[in-house]
């Protein structure tokens, strides 16, 4: 499982031309699905997530000019933040050949999907406020990073 996070002020996604997920604050996931995840690096993926301080403290208690220095102490549940999760099977994509990707190592749409959902339904539990893309649609994403901070998180599976 691969997933690009990225700490956002805000962030939507685009399908058809309707907003079918938007957020502020928080946490804007990128997922990709291997065929070889299983629950339980889901679960691993979903705790990281929730659980990174990625974020500051309250700037009213940073010291006058401390900016991009400042201690990142705080987890998307710290700050009470949003997540929009959207499915990128392209985090798997191999271009070390050829001029075109190869996507060998995502898993089949079905099975992705299925295994994208579980991962979305991990992640609610924590209170948050969770918004999805779509599915296999073309979707536009709109992302406004904050920072920018930018992390790829790796589980593959222990077989």
């Amino acid at each position: 499982m691969r997933v690009v996070v990225q700490r956002v002020t805000a962030s939507r996604v685009v399908v058809a031309g309707q907003v079918v997920g938007s957020i502020g604050r928080g946490l804007n996931l990128l997922v990709g699905i291997a065929p070889t995840d299983t629950t339980a690096e889901l679960a691993w993926m979903a705790r990281k997530c929730l659980d990174l301080r990625l974020f500051p403290s309250s700037s009213r208690d940073r010291p006058a000019g401390q900016g991009a220095g400042q201690r990142w102490d705080q987890s998307v549940r710290d700050i009470q933040g949003e997540i929009l999760v959207i499915s990128q099977f392209t985090l798997y994509g191999d271009c070390r050949k050829g001029r075109r990707p190869s996507f060998d190592r995502a898993a089949a749409p079905a099975q992705a999907e299925a295994r994208f959902n579980q991962f979305v339904d991990l992640l609610r539990p924590s209170g948050l406020r969770i918004e999805t893309g779509q599915f296999g649609a073309m979707m536009q994403v709109s992302i406004e990073n904050d920072g920018p901070v930018t992390l790829w998180l790796e589980r593959e599976a222990v077989l």
